[in-house]
């Protein structure tokens, strides 16, 4: 018997539809990559904290900021007279414009204090040592009159 000429079968080429990715519904969408950059650093995200504390320090977690009304801090700068003697030794002359004199300590010498404001012990100890406080001046914007064009 004579072999009939038959022709080739062309090999399809089927490659792998999934690439890794497990069934071939789940790479469709975005479903099973995950996140972007800081998803899923909630509650549970303990195996991501060494990365969020070496890049923002520790005041990612918990609250910052507000405070309740029996916690609130002190606003004002303060300064008590005894850190006044110890800082400023050698001046007779000494700005402290944002800061709240306090009369804790003793000042031995006559100084003249700038100051935003100060308690009364404060003031009778400087006044005793010779010095006097002076209340530091607030600018205050002048108010131009504004003029209406139409009158004539």
């Amino acid at each position: 018997m004579m072999k009939l000429k038959k022709t080739k079968k062309s090999k399809k080429q089927r490659g792998n539809t999934t690439h890794g990715w497990g069934a071939r519904k789940k790479h469709k969408g975005s479903g099973h990559r995950g996140g972007f950059g800081m998803a899923g650093t909630g509650k549970r995200a303990d195996q991501k904290k060494s990365l969020i504390i070496k890049k923002y320090g520790n005041k990612y977690f918990g609250r910052q900021g507000v405070t309740s009304k029996s916690n609130k801090r002190e606003k004002n700068k303060i300064i008590n007279l005894r850190d006044i003697q110890e800082k400023f030794a050698e001046q007779k002359e000494i700005n402290l414009k944002d800061y709240k004199i306090l009369g804790d300590g003793e000042i031995k010498r006559a100084v003249i204090i700038t100051a935003k404001s100060f308690t009364k012990s404060a003031k009778e100890k400087v006044e005793d040592a010779g010095g006097k406080i002076i209340i530091g001046v607030v600018k205050k914007k002048e108010i131009k009159p504004k003029i209406n064009k139409k009158e004539k």
